[in-house]
């Protein structure tokens, strides 16, 4: 059921579901929809919404897609809806597994590069001398 809030006078707008709306944009890409756990905390003073979304681990590369593509997407989505509101929502990825070293020392957070390695240096171009 969508939230109330008020507005002045007697006019009343209804606040997005926003965890509804996140489970419809990212379930498609999951394999198993019931790993899907999505958390919300609201501040209504400051219309500010905090979406935490966690999910198997090996949906990683299918809910972010090439390059970020499908969770930029998704997070454009959630805010294209916020601000037709006058909200902010921000939405946090999160591991559903226990923290790792190689997890960026983040508590299991992703930071939406997880799984890419940077290309080792390449070295300085040898200059002929004259």
């Amino acid at each position: 059921m969508p939230n109330k809030t008020e507005l002045s006078g007697d006019q009343l707008a209804t606040s997005p579901d926003y965890e509804k709306l996140v489970r419809f944009l990212i379930e498609p890409f999951l394999d198993d929809p019931k790993s899907l756990c999505v958390n919300s905390e609201v501040n209504q003073q400051k219309k500010k919404i905090w979406l935490r979304v966690a999910f198997d681990k090996s949906d990683r590369g299918k809910v972010f897609g090439r390059g970020g593509r499908n969770i930029q997407a998704i997070r454009t989505a959630i805010k294209t809806a916020a601000t037709a509101h006058n909200e902010s929502v921000f939405l946090d990825i999160y591991s559903d597994e226990p923290a790792k070293s190689d997890d960026f020392g983040r508590g299991g957070r992703s930071t939406g590069n997880s799984g890419r390695r940077k290309s080792p240096a390449k070295p300085a171009p040898k200059i002929a001398k004259k």
